[in-house]
């Protein structure tokens, strides 16, 4: 299938920018100027060679069923600005009919498709010694979570009035206790926990929010072994254990809803979130990617592009969580908006959700149509019809950018848009909006 004549925005291509400066230089290289052998293939790849400083053009391609980028210049941003410059320059103007493509691409991307093969067949597993390592593991676990039980109940008993002065290292020594107990979702919980003393007003009540939490969850792995398993997978996941089966595999044509990235407390690791909807199953999904200190994670989805792909679903992880599978053509822009649901819908649907992963802090919800409504106690989302509105949060975790809250305001401009965003118990924090009978999406993070 060829994916010449099906070509994404400006919009889209710059969203994939790792920066602000990688955009600006991006866009510098969007003409065709410094380009020279530009070509595509069918399977849908670009390539070209970029006119820099030295003798040498950079040597450019593109595989945009990924997307994926390669690049000879030395640059350790993902893309760079040559490749966001070959897919402006692709995205205005085409790089002419489908052809081969030249060695230093082809070799490339036949890596790729290699890579993407089906594994070869795994050798024989020993049963018994998986049970064993299971076993010992989840001794050390329950071991590291009566520790935090009584660290806990420490910190309650003395009150919580020092932990403003008392500082992050206290939480980080009995985070790196988890990570010993083998246990990286409690130690990450932990390290938050560390954190909220630090961010502004109210931040007792809801460390008592995230102390009952983690509580719940240590409650929980003592008695893992009396859960329904559907919470026991829930549980596990939670702890920092990988699943112990296979997800269910859901092929689909998803649509990209939102792409934001946020950054850990002790800043080591930048985590993005990409949601996606399938256009016919309605499934929610959210792949995560992440990256290390000073380097953006690598995927990258533009927001209103649809790829046909598989999504393997993690178990317990709410039917949430999902691992993008083989996909055969490159992405195309969406054709229409998706449909939105009620304010009240939305928090019966946060509702239903709790019901499978108790410490799940906000589930994916299309709203609409809704109308933002700026206001002295802050910003809510309101049907139409008045009868129904969630607030927004403008600080704290989740919470509202307020330059998105106002380009929403503009955007609507009084009347009803169709808002996707996460819906939890702080309220409905808006990642990005459609105006009526318009597939193009605006983002608002």
């Amino acid at each position: 299938m060829t994916e010449q004549g099906v070509r994404w925005t400006a919009e889209q291509v710059l969203a994939l920018a790792p920066d602000d400066a990688s955009r600006k230089a991006g866009g510098r290289l969007g003409g065709a100027g410094p380009w020279s052998q530009t070509g595509g293939s069918a399977s849908g790849a670009v390539w070209g060679l970029c006119k820099g400083s030295g003798r040498t053009p950079y040597r450019t391609v593109v595989d945009l069923t990924g997307p994926a980028y390669k690049c000879s210049c030395p640059s350790r941003k993902f893309p760079c600005k040559h490749a966001l410059g070959l897919l402006l320059l692709w995205a205005a103007e085409g790089v002419g009919d489908p052809a081969e493509a030249p060695e230093w691409a082809g070799g490339w991307l036949a890596e790729r498709a290699a890579k993407a093969a089906p594994p070869a067949v795994a050798k024989p597993v020993d049963e018994e010694a998986v049970r064993k390592r299971a076993e010992r593991r989840a001794a050390r676990i329950g071991a590291g979570v009566v520790e935090l039980e009584q660290r806990l109940a420490d910190l309650l008993r003395g009150g919580l009035a020092g932990q403003e002065q008392a500082g992050y290292g206290a939480w980080e020594e009995t985070a790196a206790r988890m990570v010993d107990a083998q246990a990286p979702g409690l130690a990450a919980r932990v390290r938050e926990l560390g954190t909220i003393p630090g961010c502004g007003p109210g931040w007792p009540a809801r460390m008592l929010e995230e102390f009952a939490l983690l509580h719940l969850l240590d409650r929980a792995w003592l008695g893992v072994s009396g859960l329904p398993e559907r919470l026991a997978a829930t549980v596990r996941t939670r702890v920092g254990l990988p699943p112990s089966t296979e997800g269910e595999v859901v092929r689909d044509h998803w649509l990209v809803l939102a792409q934001y990235d946020s950054v850990s407390p002790d800043g080591r690791l930048t985590t993005r979130r990409i949601w996606l909807r399938g256009l016919a199953s309605g499934r929610p999904a959210l792949v995560l990617d992440f990256g290390p200190p000073g380097r953006a994670p690598g995927l990258a989805l533009p927001i209103g592009l649809v790829l046909e792909a598989e999504a393997r679903f993690r178990p317990g992880s709410a039917g949430l969580r999902a691992d993008l599978g083989e996909r055969d053509a490159a992405a195309v822009p969406g054709d229409r908006a998706p449909v939105g649901v009620s304010a009240q819908a939305a928090l019966e649907a946060y509702g239903a959700a709790l019901r499978e992963d108790p410490w799940l802090e906000s589930w994916p919800v299309v709203l609409g149509p809704v109308v933002p409504i700026p206001g002295e106690q802050g910003w809510q989302l309101a049907d139409p019809e008045g009868t129904a509105a969630l607030p927004v949060p403008l600080s704290g975790a989740g919470s509202g950018s307020r330059s998105g809250l106002w380009r929403l305001a503009a955007l609507s401009g009084g009347g009803p848009v169709t808002v996707f965003g996460e819906v939890g118990h702080r309220g409905f924090t808006p990642l990005t909006a459609w105006q009526p009978d318009t597939p193009q999406p605006v983002a608002l993070v």
